[in-house]
């Protein structure tokens, strides 16, 4: 098997129904590895009912940690610290784990050797059987940092279990905003589906997400959630993108029973027509893509 073709669901802003669109696309799409990369905030495992089989622990920067019977209280440390990591607690120098940016600088001038740098796990990912297939995601520790890498290690992970099943298609639940999670998320993708919604901050959001997939050189498609709720910005939306020549996959209709169905932890693919017809629209849109791009490949 070649390499596994991967669509990632974005946003450019959160709460637009990314997660929802994803869900329902997991459970129409037949053969497929399931991904969340929203590492920071991870929700759709509960969407999902993972069974999980396998559970690592994720390391992430190196922090300082110091030694109290070598340190001999000279307080260089404290002094050369730029981040303000090092206090003095009941008479002992301690570092603040989150305020540690773990640079270094002060293992190399503490003159007692003291200080020691070691990793710190932040975070765990996961590997879980689903009835829709078998899914790959991650938690990060509250105020943590390193998100992007441990996206790249959901996606690592999704890859091998792409490869393992001999499956050739990679769904991926994105990250919202345009951070340093979308860009990994973005990054290797083949198409990207652009969950927006017609509100002013919804287009700006739009527009700088397109952009940056646009430096990813990675194809997208725009999916308007909740497109009745502002007709003129609906429309506005649907001019930017017969402007800049990129497709409007489906609109979605606002939906008491979509809210419903995630409420009581649904997919609401099943039992909301409102929603299953445009995201079959959206899952057409994807096989026409993928076909075109196998002929001029």
């Amino acid at each position: 098997m070649g390499k596994s073709k991967e669509i990632v669901v974005l946003s450019g802003k959160g709460g637009t129904g990314k997660t929802t669109v994803t869900s329902s696309l997991a459970r129409l799409i037949p053969s497929k590895i399931i991904a969340d990369t929203d590492v920071d905030a991870a929700n759709m495992y509960i969407l999902m009912d993972p069974r999980n089989y396998n559970k690592e622990k994720f390391k992430g920067k190196s922090v300082a940690e110091i030694d109290d019977n070598k340190c001999i209280s000279c307080n260089i440390c404290k002094e050369k610290c730029r981040f303000n990591a090092i206090e003095i607690i009941n008479g002992k120098y301690k570092v603040d784990n989150l305020s540690c940016d773990g640079c270094t600088l002060c293992s190399l001038v503490c003159p007692a050797n003291a200080i020691e740098m070691k990793r710190q796990f932040v975070g765990e990912w996961y590997l879980s059987d689903t009835k829709y297939g078998d899914f790959v995601y991650a938690r990060l520790d509250p105020g943590a940092e390193n998100s992007g890498n441990l996206v790249t290690m959901v996606k690592h992970q999704s890859k091998l279990k792409a490869e393992e099943k001999n499956i050739d298609l990679i769904l991926i639940d994105g990250p919202p905003g345009i951070g340093c999670p979308v860009t990994a998320s973005l990054s290797g993708a083949d198409f990207a589906i652009i969950v927006t919604e017609p509100s002013l901050s919804g287009i700006s959001d739009l527009k700088r997400i397109l952009h940056l997939a646009e430096h990813f050189k990675v194809k997208t498609g725009i999916v308007i959630n909740k497109f009745d709720i502002n007709e003129n910005n609906c429309k506005s939306i649907e001019s930017f993108a017969s402007k800049t020549g990129i497709e409007i996959m489906a609109k979605i209709p606002h939906s008491y029973c979509v809210i419903n169905e995630i409420s009581n932890r649904n997919i609401p693919f099943d039992n909301c027509e409102d929603l299953s017809e445009p995201v079959k629209e959206i899952y057409g849109k994807i096989v026409e893509f993928f076909k075109e791009s196998d002929v001029t490949e």
